[in-house]
């Protein structure tokens, strides 16, 4: 942080140097032709794509690995490492459903330059579903019952049911947006937690790693075996600035090309930095607040819904994102073909909220903090430390609740801590909480089982909030078996309207993301789960 520090200083004073303006060649006088230069929040734990838990890492691994299938700007499927997409119209789908075949390119090679084959990918599926293994989720690749590999560039997937997201999860563009990792280095291992590969990654992706300066950076070289052509770029810098106004301030000095998805209280500073520009794109995600469902008295769904009638959403969304972003009602959006319009809503009302913890039985207490059997309510809510719009929407829950005689404690985490596996200690897999502010990025597909379905209780899977219902089980099941699109949407009708009667979450508004770069950085289209996916075109 010192080098960062002198930095900041140094830049401050040759502000007048650097001031707006462009050279002969339409560049920006602060463009390193060639260097791209990304500030990012939270340092990654690994460089292993297995283990990404959150978006900064899953950005950064995909500089460096690729998925089978991945998506474009607009959300639509484009194939990668393979040459067509399967469909049942391209044989690519059996009639019944359950096998897929998946048909490589050919000439790819690791950045080592051994040929990946079809191996890699089935020694990655099992490398998933390795129990020893901490990885985050399993969904879709559990209903797995076997892969042949009948010749290296031929992967046939055999499911135990239909399962009718599977082409958009499977090394795909979905909510755990895997890639393929490289088998003749990593199956000598029992698991893959604790190795050198993790910071001495092999990868098939556009760049490779040249650096790993913990702490500072990562630095970033084209990988000359790139099998979709050289990379523009010469060189990523990947600097790790936990705090967002040090981040501010070296987009100000031109010292950064890229803020990472900066939080929404940055907006209106970033509409003062000359000479850079805040893009957004929609994406399958939202803002809200997670509810341990497993904690009393988070079990009762009177206590539920009363912290839902007593937080004011209106108030979250003018005061955190400056009345930028659209109120949500669940978790699907409204630009989705799957979103429900008719769900049962909860306007802000604190006498409703305050009635409905009176039949829970809590009642007024000392100091207006409500009471049962002389317990006080009182309900831990973490974060993460690197966002400053989160602390602050945190402090305002923890007003309105205390408002309905809920004391809040508000606690603080490295975003790493908050979002990692449960081996690692992770906040959110361990359940050491009762309220959790994050965001939830998606995939292309509707799919948000591995949200809500009980089997996804961690560790080892993304239901946070450890809710457990067998209608919502159902629905889900009837989702994911149907491969018809209207088929699926009536059931997914009845997942958004289970959510709203149970509230194991809080939905404040769905998400678009921004990202803050410098206008020279070219060919930047951020599709609606990573901002990394076409990497190797990217220039400045």
């Amino acid at each position: 942080m010192k080098r960062w520090t002198a930095l900041i200083v140094l830049a401050a004073a040759l502000a007048g140097c650097s001031k707006a303006s462009t050279t002969g060649t339409g560049q920006n006088p602060w463009t390193k032709p060639g260097v791209l230069r990304i500030a990012v929040q939270a340092e990654p734990k690994s460089l292993d794509p297995l283990l990404a838990s959150d978006t900064t890492d899953n950005m950064i691994t995909r500089l460096m690995f690729e998925p089978l299938i991945s998506a474009n700007a607009a959300g639509d499927p484009v194939p990668i490492l393979v040459k067509t997409i399967p469909t049942r119209r391209n044989g690519g789908i059996s009639n019944d459903g359950l096998t897929i075949t998946y048909h490589l390119r050919k000439g790819i090679t690791w950045s080592d330059g051994v040929p990946l084959t079809s191996a890699d990918v089935k020694f990655t599926w099992q490398a998933i579903m390795n129990p020893n293994n901490d990885v985050i989720s399993r969904h879709g690749y559990g209903n797995i019952a076997s892969i042949d590999t009948p010749n290296p560039l031929t992967v046939i997937v055999h499911l135990k049911k239909r399962f009718s997201p599977f082409v958009n999860t499977f090394f795909a563009e979905s909510d755990s947006p895997y890639t393929i990792v490289p088998k003749h280095i990593l199956d000598k291992y029992p698991n893959v937690n604790q190795i050198p590969f993790n910071s001495e990654p092999v990868g098939a992706g556009p760049f490779r790693l040249a650096e790993w300066v913990k702490g500072d950076h990562l630095t970033l070289v084209p990988n000359k075996h790139f099998f979709l052509g050289a990379p523009k770029l010469k060189r990523i810098i990947i600097h790790f600035i936990p705090d967002e106004n040090t981040s501010l301030t070296l987009l100000r000095t031109h010292n950064i090309d890229w803020m990472f998805e900066p939080s929404y209280e940055t907006y209106a500073t970033l509409k003062t930095i000359p000479g850079i520009v805040v893009r957004h794109n929609n994406i399958n995600g939202y803002e809200g607040m997670q509810i341990n469902t497993a904690h009393p008295p988070l079990n009762n769904v009177l206590v539920r819904r009363a912290l839902a009638y007593g937080i004011d959403k209106k108030e979250l969304l003018q005061t955190l994102t400056f009345g930028e972003e659209t109120m949500a009602t669940e978790d699907l959006p409204n630009w989705m073909w799957a979103y429900n319009p008719h769900v049962t809503v909860y306007p802000y009302d604190p006498t409703k909220a305050q009635a409905l913890l009176a039949r829970a039985g809590w009642l007024p207490g000392p100091g207006g903090i409500r009471t049962k059997n002389g317990k006080r309510l009182s309900l831990l809510l973490v974060t993460n430390s690197s966002n400053a719009t989160r602390y602050k929407e945190a402090q305002l829950i923890q007003r309105m609740l205390k408002h309905i005689g809920i004391a809040v404690q508000i606690k603080l985490f490295n975003t790493s801590l908050l979002f990692a596996p449960a081996g690692m200690g992770g906040i959110l897999q361990k359940g050491t909480y009762d309220l959790a502010l994050d965001g939830w990025f998606s995939g292309i597909d509707p799919d948000d089982s591995s949200n809500y379905e009980c089997k996804n209780i961690p560790p080892g899977g993304y239901n946070y909030t450890r809710y457990c219902s067998k209608a919502m089980d159902a629905a889900q099941r009837d989702a994911l078996s149907h491969y018809s699109r209207a088929a699926r949407k009536v059931a997914y009708a009845k997942v958004e309207d289970l959510l709203s009667r149970d509230v194991p979450q809080i939905f404040f508004w769905w998400d678009r993301q921004a990202q803050a770069v410098n206008p020279d950085f070219k060919g930047f289209h951020p599709n609606p789960v990573t901002e990394s996916w076409n990497a190797w075109q990217w220039s400045i």
